[in-house]
């Protein structure tokens, strides 16, 4: 647990083990539910700072809209994008970490409840809370279910979008960031420095691949999957048909969140309180740049990226 005892300390909350304190808007399934809905290329610069409150951690976006998860007042905040203007606060379950859309609401990952909670995207009106398993961390939408990493169990629970358990099944040590490329889901294993890529209609494993160390989040560009490895300070890019690794890049300190624009790769460095952009096909660096303190979630609106900054309680909208 030391590696991951490292990154969750900054998000500023406890989690128990062995003794030891731990403290776009995808569509809707018709064709592929990853696709970006509006593609924008510019050069970065931070448009704004929102301060949000107490411990934002992951964002999501749900065509109009960003939700971000506080995982010290059990709260997701709906926020404006065009603007930043709060929506609406809504109670989940104790400690939220993660958050995902489906297509018409969010979904809320509650490590110390070991459970999900699912909102309308509309207006944020509780339609479920939904057990899984230990510490609940990553989530995903496939365009047709759920998924969840189990931190803890080292599983991942499959659900349909009504709440039901479709299966639960065993991945590596510490399982964390999940994606999903369309047909197969993939799993950031954060102690066994792995993904694993399970097929979604069944859950079968078709792989485990090693990357760095400490991997955490993950990506899907439309061919490659990436991984920030948290203690390597690197990104994993995997082809996302047989696991090959087709590169390793360095980037900022302590790298966590990781987002595609459509033709880049961003990701938050937590260490380095700064994000770091790469040109997906190649892997080339063409910026790094200072956001809030520890920022960990990332994530694109169509049109801007948003970092959640766990240490200075703020989004930064660039």
């Amino acid at each position: 647990m030391l590696k991951r005892i490292s990154r969750i300390s900054t998000v500023g909350y406890l989690l128990v083990l062995a003794l030891v304190l731990v403290s776009t808007k995808p569509l809707a399934a018709q064709n592929n539910p990853l696709r970006i809905a509006t593609l924008h290329w510019f050069t970065a610069n931070q448009v704004t700072s929102f301060a949000v409150g107490n411990v934002p951690i992951h964002v999501a976006f749900d065509g109009s809209s960003i939700w971000v998860v506080h995982g010290n007042d059990n709260t997701v905040k709906k926020l404006r994008a065009s603007d930043g203007g709060l929506l609406g606060t809504f109670t989940v379950g104790t400690n939220p970490f993660n958050l995902a859309f489906d297509g018409a609401n969010i979904w809320v990952t509650n490590t110390a409840s070991k459970n999900v909670t699912k909102l309308r995207a509309s207006d944020g009106a509780v339609l479920g809370t939904f057990i899984v398993g230990t510490q609940p961390l990553g989530i995903a939408f496939d365009g047709s279910n759920i998924w969840v990493a189990n931190g803890l169990d080292n599983t991942v629970s499959k659900l349909a979008t009504s709440g039901t358990v479709l299966g639960t099944f065993a991945v590596g040590v510490l399982p964390d960031g999940v994606v999903s490329d369309g047909a197969n889901i993939w799993v950031a294993n954060h102690n066994s420095d792995t993904v694993t890529k399970l097929r979604a209609s069944d859950g079968k494993v078709l792989g485990t691949f090693p990357v760095g160390i400490a991997p955490g989040e993950l990506a899907f560009d439309g061919a490659n999957i990436w991984v920030s490895n948290f203690a390597s300070n690197t990104l994993t890019k995997l082809q996302a048909s047989n696991g090959a690794v087709l590169g390793t890049f360095a980037v900022g300190s302590g790298p966590v969140g990781v987002a595609f624009d459509g033709a880049r790769i961003w990701v938050a460095n937590d260490g380095s309180n700064t994000v770091t952009v790469l040109q997906a096909s190649n892997g080339a660096v063409l910026g790094t740049f200072p956001v809030g303190t520890n920022p960990e979630g990332i994530g694109f609106d169509g049109a801007n990226i948003w970092v959640a900054n766990t240490g200075s309680n703020t989004l930064s909208k660039l």
